[in-house]
């Protein structure tokens, strides 16, 4: 009966101790928090980098489902937005070297641009102020999909044909993907390199990032890349990406070489101390004010060369998330706490930003400050007189065309709704919701108001989508 006894408090102490050594174990939290991830799924690569070393690397899932090939830390993946940083530290290179000046007219180095009411500089093009209509969001409207062939030759053209801005540079901040082609045209001009050259030279060489590229050639073959799916009716679906865009998106690389990039952060190999403070500071509008995404969880999130930076649970975090056809991809750095996290992906459902977070938890939770309950103000409801659709929707019918985009809609109503055409696009139904105000989807949402002169005559419409506001259709005639 005793030897049970001792039997049963050492089982109940082990267990207990295991169970707390698992609590304590970020390593296994993690391989918890990826657990679905497996030989049938699209998956993720983990990397955790402590004082400047790879503590943790991992591939849960599969790189490419019509191969069962297992994604692993030397699994090559496209990282989307989390390319910005490069793009900007290349342009921040050059500025070191005495080339270019960030305040400098961009029409400096790209004449073909059209002449703004006000002076766009390379600083607007870093930090989101230009006012310059997003490149998706445009080509979306040209009538590409996301899914075709698209070159930076065919985004520069789209960008230098398009002269409307959405606000006047250097006065708000709103996220454009253009400013970054840009940029990577001003590195070609100026070093008289290739972008892909110049940052293989400049970063990812010294840097020993071996596997990392600019993926500026569509039909280029990547060893050990993996591709991107979605899903639809349970099943995996492949995620077609044949764009060649550089400067926004479109680098290629590794949990591996990117505790690399972040440990140049501590340790600069590339720069120095003094160059990587500068390359963080926060993002400005032209009246000094911080350019500010957003308030979340009463922390405010401040732009800084292609990151964004918070106090996040009262640590200083940057972190900035990518997504592309069905990559996404997270790299978030606590420079105080010299930890940062990196999650590439090849699942468009991942979520990548909340990943991320929940395993700075599992480092950081000793260290995070419980954040006291934001009291969110009452809001009373707006009592807004029901608005009555109109019958008359024949009345919209038409031809709408802009000559920049080289794009032309028609306006039909099919089967009692107003439905907008494109020769190469699907067919948009439109929803009305105020006078002369629609909503649809056509990649993106976008809000449809159309325009009349002084005797009602529909004249035109314009398009808004997350990107792009107000572009200018005219009604034929």
């Amino acid at each position: 009966m005793k030897q049970l006894t001792k039997f049963i408090l050492f089982y109940f102490f082990f267990a207990n101790n295991l169970s707390a050594q698992t609590r304590s174990n970020p390593e296994k939290k993690i391989d918890s928090l990826f657990s679905t991830y497996n030989s049938k799924t699209a998956g993720v690569a983990v990397g955790v980098v402590k004082d400047g070393k790879l503590i943790f690397k991992k591939g849960y899932g599969t790189a490419n489902l019509e191969y069962d090939i297992a994604i692993t830390p030397k699994t090559i993946f496209n990282v989307g937005s989390v390319s910005k940083q490069f793009t900007t530290f290349s342009i921040y290179l050059l500025e070191k070297q005495g080339k270019i000046s960030l305040d400098d007219d961009v029409r400096k180095y790209i004449p073909e641009l059209p002449i703004y009411e006000k002076t766009i500089t390379i600083k607007h093009l870093c930090s989101h102020t230009s006012g310059l209509k997003d490149q998706w969001s445009l080509l979306t409207l040209a009538g590409w999909r996301m899914d075709d062939v698209i070159t930076h030759e065919q985004v520069m053209k789209i960008i230098t044909k398009h002269k409307e801005l959405n606000f006047a540079p250097g006065s708000q901040f709103k996220y454009s993907n253009s400013g970054f082609s840009l940029l990577t045209e001003i590195v070609k001009r100026v070093s008289g390199k290739s972008f892909s050259a110049f940052a293989k030279e400049n970063i990812f060489d010294p840097l020993g990032m071996e596997n990392t590229l600019i993926y500026d050639d569509n039909e280029k073959i990547v060893k050990n890349r993996a591709y991107s799916y979605g899903s639809e009716d349970g099943l995996y679906i492949k995620r077609n990406l044949n764009s060649s865009s550089i400067g926004p998106t479109n680098v290629y690389t590794t949990v591996e070489d990117l505790s690399k990039w972040t440990a140049n952060f501590e340790n600069p190999k590339v720069g120095d101390a003094d160059f990587i403070n500068h390359f963080n500071e926060k993002s400005t509008l032209d009246n000094g004010e911080p350019a500010i995404l957003s308030v979340r969880d009463g922390e405010t999130i401040y732009h800084a060369k292609g990151q964004f930076t918070r106090n996040y649970k009262g640590l200083n975090l940057y972190n900035h998330t990518g997504s592309d056809a069905g990559f996404k991809s997270y790299l978030g750095r606590f420079p105080d706490n010299k930890l940062s996290i990196i999650l590439l992906s090849n699942d468009e459902n991942f979520a990548s930003y909340n990943a991320g977070l929940d395993i700075a938890e599992f480092y950081l939770s000793d260290q995070f400050k419980k954040r006291a309950p934001i009291a969110e103000p009452e809001k009373k409801a707006e009592e807004k007189p029901k608005y009555v659709p109109t019958k008359m929707l024949k009345d919209f019918e038409g031809q709408f065309q802009n000559t920049d985009l080289s794009s032309l809609f028609t306006l039909k109503v099919i089967d009692g709704k107003l439905t907008m055409t494109h020769s190469r696009l699907s067919d948009v139904v439109l929803t009305e919701v105020e006078k002369d105000k629609f909503t649809g989807l056509m990649t993106f949402a976008v809000e449809v108001t159309f325009e009349r002169n002084k005797k009602g005559e529909m004249t035109g419409l314009n398009i808004t989508n997350f990107g792009a506001t107000k572009v200018k259709f005219i009604k034929l005639k």
